[in-house]
């Protein structure tokens, strides 16, 4: 399908834009390529996007229209990725045999869940959700109905991993939404707060980056 040679292409282009401009004995740049998970959490407000059109609909106490309810995705809070491509960045400056690299920054397999499951998750954090399924009578483009990433690369070679759980990450992202809309919250100081909380989980699991 595009979306997916879209992103091979992009690939091959990153490559191809390190292979002819940043591999001189002077160079002193270095790139890594990082990829993601379909990342979720809260400031995140662009259109077509399943978490953004769930809390839109149900702060006005409206219906949410699930398009492709069965879809599985490697749902991931947007701090997962952030402290892999950190990660990457610190493994760059140390060793240079990671220039032009590419990584996985991916969820923990159970992460993979369906678009459905991933709203009823959400339903525990919420007061009158509402949703249906239009999945037979939407005429949209294609998408996918399985996604997931291998992150054993970045395991391995950058000793990292994802932190959160799935209902860790759905928990972190509902409470961010819910504090923009009820609660009267600076979300600024509440975004530092996540990013704390996230931080002392890495800590206590024992992720290097986080000491």
């Amino acid at each position: 399908d595009p979306y997916s040679a879209s992103k091979g292409a992009a690939e091959l282009i990153i490559k191809s834009y390190i292979k002819s401009y940043f591999q001189s004995k002077d160079n002193l740049v270095k790139i890594g390529i990082g990829r993601a998970g379909n990342v979720i959490g809260g400031g995140d407000w662009a259109g077509d996007r399943i978490v953004p059109d769930c809390v839109k609909a149900w702060s006005k106490n409206e219906v949410v229209q699930l398009r492709n309810p069965m879809a599985t995705r490697p749902w991931q809070l947007v701090l997962e990725p952030l402290s892999g491509y950190i990660n990457l960045a610190m493994a760059l400056q140390e060793n240079s045999k990671f220039h032009g690299e590419a990584f996985n920054f991916g969820p923990p397999s159970e992460n993979n869940q369906t678009v459905l499951e991933l709203v009823k998750e959400m339903q525990k954090h919420w007061d009158q959700v509402r949703y249906e399924d239009i999945s037979e009578s939407h005429d949209g483009p294609y998408e996918s109905g399985l996604l997931k990433l291998n992150c054993d690369k970045a395991l391995f070679y950058l000793k990292w991993k994802a932190v959160l759980d799935f209902e860790t990450t759905i928990r972190m992202t509902s409470e961010w939404y819910k504090n923009f809309y009820s609660r009267g919250t600076d979300v600024y100081e509440y975004s530092k707060a996540q990013i704390e909380e996230y931080t002392e989980i890495a800590r206590r699991k024992g992720l290097l980056w986080a000491k």
